[in-house]
């Protein structure tokens, strides 16, 4: 034969309820920051004009040690490019020039 259970209120247990912790606003600003006067994105277009960044993949990036090295390689890069580029246009043709039949 089952059992029954009893279901009344004085055969439970409550727990008590656990206070929820006070909450702190997320933000870091304290009162004494006065932002009154403060301009919002007022360098923002100079940043966006003088700022082109890339992201190096970690192989590239061991090759080179800073900014400037990286921007000497890219500027030889597009001096050898332009130098190859005036070459074509001129005409001359070292490697490859057409045999005349003799």
């Amino acid at each position: 034969m089952p059992r029954s259970v009893s279901l009344r209120a004085e055969n439970m247990k409550l727990e008590p309820k656990m206070e929820s912790p006070k909450t702190v606003p997320d933000d870091d600003i304290l009162p004494e920051y006065d932002f009154s006067g403060a301009v919002r994105n007022k360098y923002y277009e100079r940043a966006r004009q003088g700022t082109n960044v890339v992201l190096l993949d970690p192989d590239v990036a061991e090759v080179f040690r800073d900014s400037a090295a990286v921007n000497d390689a890219l500027r030889l890069l597009v001096s050898v490019a332009e130098a190859k580029a005036s070459q074509r246009k001129c005409g001359s043709r070292k490697r490859g020039a057409a045999k005349r039949p003799g």
